[in-house]
């Protein structure tokens, strides 16, 4: 299995955080303006939670991997949460030289520390640590459901 880079998996995953933020915008219109269905609120909620999950994660590894700035690894996760945020933060990135094509912690040795190590454990084995992104994906999800909603 090959890893894509931390360039086009954070482009991914920041590009899906968008179009899910769509889906729930329209989802949103559709619930409280026209007053017509909240089938989209429920839909593009569900898919829009999973996905925002998802890019914390991405957006920690390759902020770990890559070496970001804390003021680049926090305005990537604070990007999420306005609508379409995650599209200018991911162009920002790019323009800053903040985005690689290679996994600098994908080889054995280049960690230093043990968040570095756990990322490049992670890297080094990408099969498993896909799954395991899937089941934080799926646990956090979960929890998230139990919690409920943002607002009533």
């Amino acid at each position: 299995m090959s890893l894509p880079s931390p360039r086009r998996l954070y482009t991914t995953v920041a590009t899906a955080e968008a179009v899910t933020w769509t889906l729930l915008l329209i989802g949103m219109f559709l619930k409280y303006v026209t007053e017509t269905t909240e089938l989209g609120v429920r839909i593009g909620g569900m898919l829009h939670g999973i996905v925002f999950i998802a890019y914390v994660l991405v957006t920690v590894i390759v902020w770990v991997d890559q070496r970001w700035s804390t003021k680049h690894g926090l305005v990537a996760l604070a990007s999420a949460i306005p609508p379409l945020v995650t599209l200018w933060t991911e162009r920002w990135l790019q323009r800053e030289g903040q985005l690689g094509d290679s996994w600098r912690l994908g080889t054995k040795g280049a960690a230093s520390g043990p968040v570095e190590g756990l990322v490049s454990g992670a890297l080094r084995r990408p099969g498993p640590a896909a799954l395991g992104l899937v089941v934080a994906v799926a646990v956090l999800t979960a929890i998230a459901l139990a919690v409920g909603p943002p607002v009533g």
